[in-house]
């Protein structure tokens, strides 16, 4: 830094500020900046670590990346680290609560500055020494949770089946036996159905036991036996809306004339194009950006134990729009 100091013709102090992101004139940054580049000077991060008691990394500790909406979940809280000057390190534990208590564990002695999670462990063993932030499921009053309205857009969905004609419903549910917030989508379903005198039908498979492909044999079974009579269906997720969308057509079966279909996450194909089925959006980025922000705060013991963050329908081609 003195050697930056030196060429750029400026006190260390208005290097130092340049480097951290502190505001100075104009001419100085410029200065600065040109000095850097030409002496090829970079930030020691883990010599500014020990001098500020940081390491400037976060861990985020996701389920996997092939699930469209961990990974995005994942650019987006990246993105907002890296706004930060913060490094994100990402650990991936196949939904073992095993395998997340482990990571807890190793990140802690990775001395990262906090860490997110989505997370199957209920029993998951936290320390108030590491700042942790919840995605889509509660733990206690320190440990804030941020997570899009299920509730509310389970009510959403049952409210859009019927109103596009649909005369009986069903709500497919796939997804582990651990409690979570995503458990509201198919509550709202139901007492929407139920405020509105509705014919439905709940369907809910743990896939610990089940997997996906189950529903297709349930599928295939009612088709034979003459009972599948559904002319509306709201899948848990995209993924699963998808699936039951290209179960239905192997069957003759045609979404969205003969069934329409709403799913929950809002996939969008490639990450920018349209929907991949009409469904009910997350807030992903919103998601994302309110738990690194909530992650920095300076007690997280007086933060909402829970913040609900709003969703909206969209028409992605499986609904009668």
């Amino acid at each position: 830094m003195k050697d930056v100091a030196q060429a750029a013709g400026v006190s260390l102090g208005t290097v130092s500020k340049v480097m951290n992101g502190i505001p100075v004139g104009e001419k100085y940054r410029v200065k600065v900046e040109a000095a850097a580049k030409e002496l090829n000077y970079q930030i020691n991060q883990y010599a500014r670590g020990l001098k500020t008691n940081q390491t400037f990394a976060v861990a985020l500790i996701l389920p996997g990346i092939n699930h469209p909406f961990f990974s995005e979940i994942a650019q987006h809280v990246c993105q907002a680290l890296t706004r930060r000057g913060y490094r994100m390190l990402l650990y991936l534990t196949g939904s073992s609560p095993e395998v997340e208590q482990s990571c807890v564990q190793m990140v802690r002695q990775n001395m990262v500055d906090g860490i997110i999670g989505l997370t199957y462990n209920r029993d998951l063993q936290l320390t108030d020494d590491m700042p942790f932030v919840s995605i889509d499921r509660h733990f206690s009053s320190g440990v804030p949770c941020v997570s899009s309205d299920n509730y509310g857009g389970g009510r959403l969905a049952a409210e859009k089946l019927l109103e596009l004609g649909c005369r009986k419903v069903a709500y497919f549910r796939n997804g582990t036996t651990q409690p979570g917030e995503a458990d509201k989508r198919g509550v709202g379903f139901e007492q929407e159905c139920r405020s509105r005198d509705a014919d439905f039908e709940v369907i809910w498979l743990n896939d610990e036991e089940y997997p996906m492909e189950e529903f297709r044999n349930i599928i295939i079974d009612r088709v034979n036996r003459g009972t599948f009579d559904f002319d509306g269906i709201f899948c848990s997720t995209d993924r699963l809306a998808v699936f039951v969308k290209r179960v239905l057509t192997e069957l003759g079966i045609r979404v969205p004339e003969d069934v329409q279909i709403i799913g929950f996450d809002g996939t969008r194909r490639f990450g920018e194009d349209a929907y991949v089925c009409s469904t009910i959006v997350q807030p992903v980025a919103t998601m994302a950006e309110t738990c690194v922000d909530l992650l920095f705060s300076k007690d997280l013991s007086r933060t909402p134990a829970l913040v609900c963050l709003p969703v909206e329908y969209a028409y992605g081609g499986t609904t009668k729009e």
